[in-house]
């Protein structure tokens, strides 16, 4: 976001959306691009304050604060315009406007689009808001009716959506200096979804394992992102269902040759195993895939396989497994069976899971 020419005014900014990442990506950009002289200096002239909480006259009184041996002020403010929007129910803070004056959120709308183009030249002013606000949002009007050479200036950060995502990533492994390839970023989206701060994270580890010396490959993906994993769990637990023995061991030891803990598999398996049992439960209840996941409050993906998966395979059965898995572990731990050996006879027994 290019900022406008620095004058002698104060500049106030309006970031809002969903993409939580992005925008305080921009927060930090525009807090390191306005600090001025020494950094501890800058820090000291760097007010944070909590929108839920604020009231005008507390805003007024900061904005209108002279920096302390620096050019300029910074306040930032954190969820202010949001609660200030018509017909946002939050819950205020002992003493705030909302128990004192009902009319308190048109007054201090009113007050503070009348207080906005007489910031002091010496304060810049960023609201970060979590939500999308609405283009009738009478500060988001300020800011269009006084155009671009007014003092205000507004950007909207929405999450990425399909091919969209998909760009997002090739683009953020360029800015981080790396390259991957469509495929790659394709299977990164459909695992992981539009959490961009996951995905940075996930992007990082795979250009990192690349080195610079190609793009980060599917391959990459699938042995380094823990969604790829349960995936291959997900593979796993189908093959077992379906009865497919042969082609379960090989995945076995293909998560084994990959560098997984045998533990480790053994968790995923018991993991996935109760999120079957838990699905199938609701399912029972007659909930949908996307009802599914917010009441287990896992990813959409997930919850869809497994979805898929519980309604091919008996309740009994998956009770039987999960026993089975216990009894695994408890195995291992005690030394009775080495680890792969033990994990072979899992899978090995939990042959003809689906049933018929």
């Amino acid at each position: 976001m290019a900022l406008p020419a620095e004058e002698e005014k104060g500049i106030f900014y309006i970031l809002h959306g969903e993409d939580e990442f992005s925008r305080q990506q921009e927060v930090a950009r525009l807090r390191a691009r306005l600090a001025t002289g020494d950094p501890a200096m800058a820090d000291l002239n760097t007010s944070l304050l909590d929108g839920d909480r604020l009231t005008f006259g507390e805003l007024r009184h900061t904005c209108d604060s002279m920096p302390f041996m620096a050019e300029r002020r910074l306040v930032i403010v954190r969820g202010l315009l949001s609660r200030l929007a018509s017909g946002q129910k939050r819950g205020g803070a002992s003493g705030a406007p909302e128990e004192q004056d009902p009319g308190w959120r048109r007054t201090f709308r009113d007050e503070l689009a009348a207080y906005l183009p007489k910031l002091p030249p010496t304060t810049r002013l960023i609201f970060d808001e979590p939500v999308t606000l609405s283009a009738s949002h009478p500060i988001l009007k300020l800011v269009e009716a006084q155009g671009k050479e007014g003092p205000g200036l507004a950007k909207e950060f929405s999450l990425p959506k399909g091919r969209e995502l998909v760009h997002w990533i090739e683009e953020h492994a360029q800015a981080s200096r790396g390259k991957i390839s469509r495929e790659a970023a394709e299977m990164l989206a459909l695992l992981v979804g539009a959490d961009l701060r996951l995905l940075d994270q996930e992007i990082d580890k795979l250009l990192l394992y690349a080195n610079g010396e190609r793009p980060a490959s599917v391959d990459d993906v699938r042995r380094l992102v823990s969604r790829a994993r349960e995936t291959s769990v997900f593979d796993l637990v189908d093959c077992v269902g379906r009865g497919e023995t042969d082609r379960a061991l090989q995945l076995l030891h293909r998560l084994l040759e990959e560098g997984e803990h045998p533990l480790q598999i053994l968790t995923m398996l018991a993991r996935q195993i109760r999120i079957l049992i838990q699905v199938r439960e609701l399912q029972g209840q007659g909930l949908n895939p996307q009802e599914i996941a917010g009441q287990l409050k896992l990813h959409p993906y997930v919850a869809g396989k497994a979805a898929d998966q519980a309604a091919k395979i008996d309740m009994a059965r998956l009770e039987a497994a999960h026993r089975r898995l216990v009894e695994t572990d408890w195995a291992i731990k005690t030394g009775k069976l080495e680890e792969v050996l033990a994990l072979d006879l899992l899978v090995v027994g939990l042959g003809g899971l689906r049933g018929d």
